[in-house]
């Protein structure tokens, strides 16, 4: 395995990871351009601790996770497939996932908030903002999630869907989303879980005299926090945690329990997953009769709409012309030149004293991220296999797996702190373990992901060879679970990343508290105002994970696509 993952063919650099960074480094000048004029004084909203003020606050903070979730759905479906099977826009849209999923937007939160209140009204700029946020952390685990599910596909269903000549819209509907639909399911509801974290972030921000906040759940605990009302603290999680069990027991248990036709197997499982809501919708009378009068008349307009607009059969992907090709080089390459050259003037300000701090600071942050790594996978590989194959352990752990991960990390930090910074190494050490926060449970539920996936019948035929507790693991289960622990990684080492950001650098008793590392950097700077400094370490963290990506993951990707896909 590893002298085949060492010489996998595969271009080290590419043109595109060029293009791709001078698209960031002037996308992150020209906001922080226009942040310069947006308006010194921002009135916030009222937030009233009543509890009968909480159902109208989570009514929009669900408000906010629906749309970021839509958008980032849309945006999965798309960009997936373009990056799968399209190679010359793959060598653009896999560098530009690689950078996006790794740029610390907690940082550059006030960036982005100040740049859209500057060319949009108040109200509509920091609605738009909070959804941009959420979005950012729900994006890019699906979409990684549906690119590693469509490489992995039997390559004898995607030939038998050329032999009978699928159109593009047949092959989506019939084979490759149902092969994901597993995948993209518990890869949700790690985005909705990541997604309360962000929520609360957007609702709370403020900057000096501009006061970002929105009125929600995150407002409301952190009106309660700062008030020390304890009891309105406990109505605030209360609503919380039944807000997540509402959205487990109606809509994610009965998706799984939908799910279960789609397994790749030759006989059914012993256990499969069940949900009372999913089967009492099945047996109305009621939901029957709305089936056959609305929704299977409305599924045939829209299946001929989309076979008459997507009528091509499925081949392979038409190449972009090369005018259209070329032309849009040319279109954006003399803006991309003046904005890198007015960023790199930029980060000509900064000192080569400056930039040692960074790349110590770089190195100290790559060992806690690994290490954070190592941690998640010695727990969550046992944990994510149990819950996976074991619906009954599933319908008991599952809610309280997503109720914990749900919990806004953040709100946690000084809690933890007053027991772990007295450990040897102090803040060095216990930034580990607040890394864990933002790392576990995307691998976590991209594991359960792959163990509800692996196939019943090669469950009974291991048991039928009565291989060891070790062969089954070492001939079944890992290779089983090789992508999804890829895809996990990618997510969870860009969660640790972000994490840093808050581990690194921490208010705490009226101190600040911080250790040597990228992510304290990055937070100076922005508490500061230092904008040369912010963009130099912002800019070094995504070369860093890029590379990362780059020579780790992307070869391990692509070793899971060629030796562990189901065929």
């Amino acid at each position: 395995m590893l002298s085949r993952l060492l010489h996998t063919q595969q271009r080290p650099f590419t043109w595109g990871d060029v293009v791709v960074l001078l698209l960031i480094l002037v996308g992150l000048y020209a906001g922080l351009s226009l942040a310069i004029g947006a308006p010194t004084m921002i009135q916030g909203p009222t937030i009233s601790l009543s509890p009968q003020e909480l159902p109208w606050y989570a009514a929009q903070s669900l408000f906010r996770m629906m749309m970021a979730y839509a958008l980032s759905l849309i945006f999965t479906l798309f960009y997936g497939m373009k990056a799968a099977y399209n190679p010359r826009a793959r060598q653009i849209l896999l560098p530009v996932l690689d950078v996006l999923q790794s740029v610390p937007i907690l940082s550059f939160l006030p960036v982005v908030l100040l740049s859209l209140t500057a060319i949009l009204p108040q109200t509509m700029a920091i609605e738009l903002g909070s959804i941009i946020l959420i979005f950012t952390s729900q994006a890019w685990n699906l979409t990684f999630a549906w690119y590693q599910s469509l490489t992995t596909l039997p390559g004898e269903l995607g030939e038998a869907s050329q032999v009978f000549g699928f159109y593009r819209w047949m092959r989506f509907k019939t084979l490759e989303l149902p092969f994901a639909a597993i995948n993209l399911i518990w890869n949700s509801m790690m985005s909705w879980a990541g997604g309360w974290f962000f929520l609360m972030a957007a609702e709370i921000f403020t900057v000096g005299s501009r006061d970002f906040r929105l009125p929600g759940l995150g407002s409301y605990l952190a009106e309660a926090a700062h008030q020390g009302d304890t009891q309105a603290i406990l109505w605030g999680l209360g609503a919380l945690i039944l807000m997540i069990v509402i959205l487990d027991q109606f809509i994610w248990r009965p998706l799984l329990a939908w799910s279960e036709r789609f397994k790749l197997t030759m006989v059914e499982g012993a256990s499969p997953p069940t949900s009372w809501f999913y089967h009492a919708l099945r047996s109305s009378h009621g939901v029957t009769w709305l089936r056959k009068r609305f929704w299977q008349p409305a599924r045939a307009r829209i299946d001929d709409f989309l076979m008459r607009k997507l009528s091509h059969a499925v081949g392979p992907p038409k190449p972009i012309p090369v005018w259209l090709y070329y032309g849009i080089i040319a279109l954006f390459g003399a803006v991309l030149l003046y904005g890198a050259f007015q960023a790199f003037q930029l980060l000509a300000s900064v000192s080569l004293r400056e930039w040692e701090s960074i790349l110590i600071g770089l190195a100290a942050t790559t060992l806690r991220v690994l290490a954070a790594l190592l941690i998640t996978l010695l727990w969550a590989v046992p944990l994510g296999v149990a819950i996976g194959t074991n619906s009954r352990l599933a319908a008991w752990l599952q809610p309280l797996v997503q109720i914990l991960a749900s919990i806004p990390a953040t709100a946690l930090f000084p809690i933890l702190l007053l027991f772990v910074i007295g450990l040897p190494g102090g803040l060095s050490t216990a930034a580990i373990l607040f890394m864990l926060m933002g790392t576990q449970w995307y691998l976590l539920f991209n594991i359960i992901a792959g163990a509800a996936a692996i196939p019943q019948d090669l469950k009974y035929t291991s048991a039928l060879l009565q291989l060891s507790r070790w062969a089954r693991w070492r001939t079944l289960i890992l290779p089983s679970l090789f992508p999804y622990l890829i895809t996990g990684a990618i997510t969870a080492s860009g969660g640790a990343w972000n994490s840093s950001i808050v581990a690194e650098y921490v208010q705490f008793g009226g101190k600040t508290i911080e250790t040597t590392g990228i992510g304290a950097i990055i937070a100076q700077a922005t508490s500061s105002g230092r904008y040369p400094m912010l963009l130099a370490a912002t800019l070094s963290m995504i070369l860093a994970v890029v590379s990362i990506n780059r020579f780790v993951w992307r070869r391990l990707y692509r070793l899971g696509a060629e030796r562990f896909s189901l065929e």
